[in-house]
């Protein structure tokens, strides 16, 4: 069992109180709103900002997501599948902030220094987050949302809207690329 599945067989309670208080957000219970927010919020902001690279694009992404979520929230039919499904708008507004920033962002990206790395693990981190944005933007998104988030395969491929082939494909390509950039084989 890798670290991964252990986190998501163990977070059956989270995932059950999230069912929870979806349903009773549709049922219009603010409160649960806010809980909800408050216990996604940071989950959404972490993949917006792998995704996008920018604080300031990633918040945007992020409040538009919610915005959308909450005004989305009444069709979603399965209360169990909310994840894969917020982080699915959450990868459309993502993609939005991407067309807009447009070449802003790219000459942004171009002209900031590289990080100094302080200490070894400073440098593991730098090196980690390298290797992750040198990946292309899909298996970006499913290493980030299976390592990072927890999500399945299956729940990667709603997310991603992808089939779940394609969602393990671009997983197990990531890990090879990963695996080659950290041990400095790119």
């Amino acid at each position: 069992m890798t670290a991964g599945s252990a986190d998501r067989a163990g977070d059956a309670p989270g995932r059950i109180f999230d069912e929870l208080l979806v349903m009773q957000v549709c049922l219009g219970d603010r409160r649960a709103g806010e809980r909800l927010a408050a216990r996604w919020h940071p989950r959404l902001m972490r993949t917006a900002r792998r995704l996008l690279g920018e604080e300031e694009l990633a918040l945007g992404a992020v409040q538009d997501a919610w915005v959308s979520i909450l005004k989305g929230i009444g069709t979603l039919r399965d209360p169990a599948r909310f994840a894969p499904w917020a982080f699915g708008i959450l990868r459309r507004r993502c993609a939005d902030a991407i067309r807009r920033a447009g070449t802003r962002r790219q000459r942004e990206a171009q002209a900031e220094p590289p990080e100094r790395a302080e200490n070894p693990r400073a440098e593991d981190g730098l090196a980690l987050r390298q290797a992750f944005a040198a990946l292309p933007a899909g298996q970006r998104l499913a290493a980030h949302l299976f390592y990072v988030e927890g999500l399945t395969l299956g729940e990667i491929a709603i997310a991603a809207d992808i089939p779940p082939g394609t969602a393990k494909s671009r997983l197990f390509h990531a890990r090879l690329r990963l695996k080659a950039a950290l041990k400095g084989e790119e």
